[in-house]
């Protein structure tokens, strides 16, 4: 597929299912995400993928993240939070390893990390696969950062949701780009 075509089409799929990428698959896919701009060469980009057999551990995380926020949340709040590891056979946790105080902004780190997971969200696609980019408040959550071999001060940003895409494309319109552009007069 054209590498522009690809970009001006790219959407979040509906509903995502099995097959999930391979581990060839994905380290394609990483490959293309290091090869993002990253100012300073810092590389603050860390991936931690959670495959098919660690859906469960990982649904029982993002319900007990939940209840920590929530402690009244009923049983229903929590299976739906649990049930959210399975959207697709294979989760993409994109973290940026911010380094603060650095002559590198911040921001720009942050940035850096945000562009390998945009990388990852063309590059699943290009190899056959749909792709979903969700946050939410597990991925402010320390117990959830640790658990998942991240630091306090790590920032998550973004879970990416991979997996043989099914059914339709979010019935979302799409922006006209001219809409958000302006020339500078000087």
């Amino acid at each position: 597929m054209d590498a522009l075509e690809l970009m001006l089409t790219r959407e979040s799929a509906l509903k995502l299912e099995a097959p999930g990428p391979s581990a060839d698959d994905l380290n394609r896919m990483f490959a293309a995400a290091v090869r993002t701009p990253d100012h300073g060469r810092l590389r603050p980009w860390h991936f931690v993928v959670i495959d098919s057999g660690h859906r469960e551990a990982f649904g029982a995380l993002m319900a007990e993240s939940l209840r920590r926020r929530d402690p009244e949340a009923t049983e229903g709040a929590l299976q739906k939070e649990r049930a959210k590891a399975f959207r697709s056979p294979v989760i993409v946790a994109v973290a940026a390893k911010v380094r603060r105080g650095h002559k590198i902004p911040e921001i720009e780190q942050l940035a850096s990390a945000a562009a390998a997971a945009q990388t990852i969200m063309l590059a699943a696609p290009a190899l056959g696969f749909g792709a979903v980019w969700k946050t939410g408040a597990p991925a402010y959550d320390p117990a959830v950062k640790a658990a998942l071999g991240l630091d306090p001060a790590d920032d998550i940003v973004g879970f990416l949701y991979i997996g043989t895409r099914t059914g339709g494309s979010a019935p979302f319109p799409r922006p006209e780009a001219r809409d958000f552009v302006t020339n500078w007069a000087g």
